[in-house]
């Protein structure tokens, strides 16, 4: 796996859409892969939220199944200064991205789609440049 790569994919995000302020990449069993902090007293916990993160995702992947939503893309939980979501990296992995309120949520989705895939990408090995 080129770590630089997943690296430059999760700074680029941050960088891309305004308000995020920490990512992480975790196997789906909560096993943190990589993280991305912008180094505030507020930063996220790594290994704690991918833990976290990964059940979250287990248990609405599950609902998704039951309810027959079809295949789950994502959580977002929404707190009083900001959210956390929770976006599937294939079958096998998670990114979180966690943003200060009056992040376009919008905006976040969007931006994170092509991420998404080229993490996907650097993750499986099948990625062929640092920007997939």
């Amino acid at each position: 796996m080129d770590h630089e790569a997943l690296a430059l994919e999760m700074r680029g995000l941050r960088e891309q859409v305004a308000g995020i302020t920490d990512t992480a990449v975790a196997a789906a069993d909560g096993l943190l892969i990589a993280v991305d902090t912008a180094d505030t007293a507020d930063s996220i916990e790594p290994e704690g939220i991918a833990a976290l993160a990964a059940a979250g995702l287990g248990l609405a992947r599950r609902t998704a199944e039951a309810t027959g939503r079809g295949a789950l893309s994502r959580t977002v939980t929404y707190g009083s200064h900001g959210c956390a979501a929770v976006y599937a990296v294939g079958e096998t992995a998670l990114m979180v991205v966690v943003a200060d309120e009056g992040t376009d949520v919008d905006q976040l989705h969007r931006a994170t789609q092509p991420a998404l895939r080229r993490i996907d990408a650097i993750l499986t090995g099948q990625a062929t440049t640092a920007t997939g």
